[in-house]
C-alpha cells in the first residue's frame, strides 16, 4: 500500500503520432546505434527526479545490452549518481535475462562493482527469456521483476498462478525481493498477495 519504487519509462511526445512507447523507441536507438547515449541522458534524467522525491522511494533504471557492455559503465553510473546527489541505495539497475546469461568478464565485474557501490540489480521481465537459475547464484542479483505476460491472467489462469507462485517462492527463498509488473486490477492484486 505504499510507493517504495518507481521504474523510469521513456516516452517520445511526436507533435502528430502522439506519445510514443518505449517498445518503438527502444529498437530504433539500438538499431542506430544511440541508445547509449540515450540511456546515458536517461539514467541522469532519472537519478535527478529521483531526489525530488520522498526518501524512501528509489527509481528503477533499464539497461539495454549495448548499454551494459560498455567498459566505462561504471563511470557513467558513479558520474549520475554524483551530479544528481543520489545515494545509491536509491538506484536500481533492471538487465535482461539475456544479459544476466552472458558470462562475459565485464558483466560479472560491472554486476559486482554495482552492488559493492550499493546500487540494486534487477532480472527484468523474468521467466520469459532462456532462464538459467545458476545466474541467481553467481551474480549479485537483489530482485527478480516477473513479467506482466504472466499477472494479465493471472486469476483466469492457473498455469500463470502455478509459475508466479514458483518465481515468488524461488526469489524468497533466495533472498530476493520480487516485483509484479502490469498489475492493473483488484484481482490480480489479490492473486499477487496469495502468492506471497
Amino acid at each position: 500500500g505504499r510507493i517504495s519504487t518507481c521504474e523510469t519509462l521513456l516516452r517520445w511526445n511526436h507533435p502528430t503520432r502522439g506519445s510514443v512507447s518505449p517498445a518503438d523507441i527502444i529498437p530504433v536507438a539500438e538499431d542506430m546505434g544511440l541508445i547509449v547515449d540515450l540511456g546515458r541522458w536517461i539514467l541522469r534524467r532519472a537519478c535527478m527526479e529521483c531526489m525530488k522525491w520522498p526518501e524512501g522511494v528509489s527509481v528503477a533504471v533499464n539497461f539495454s545490452p549495448q548499454q551494459f557492455h560498455q567498459r566505462d559503465v561504471l563511470s557513467e553510473i558513479r558520474y549520475a549518481l554524483e551530479v544528481s546527489g543520489l545515494p545509491a541505495h536509491r538506484l536500481e539497475i533492471e538487465i535482461t535475462e539475456s544479459v544476466a546469461m552472458e558470462s562475459a568478464e565485464v558483466v560479472v565485474a560491472n554486476l559486482n562493482m554495482l552492488r559493492s557501490m550499493g546500487v540494486g540489480i534487477a532480472i527484468d521481465d523474468f521467466g520469459t527469456g532462456y532462464s538459467s537459475m545458476s545466474y541467481l547464484k553467481r551474480y549479485p542479483v537483489t530482485s527478480l521483476k516477473i513479467d506482466r505476460s504472466f499477472v494479465m491472467d493471472l486469476p483466469s489462469n492457473p498455469a500463470d498462478a502455478g509459475i508466479v507462485r514458483a518465481i515468488v517462492e524461488m526469489a524468497h527463498g533466495s533472498r530476493l525481493h520480487v516485483t509484479a509488473e502490469g498489475v492493473e486490477t483488484k484481482e490480480q492484486f489479490v492473486r499477487l498477495q496469495e502468492c506471497g
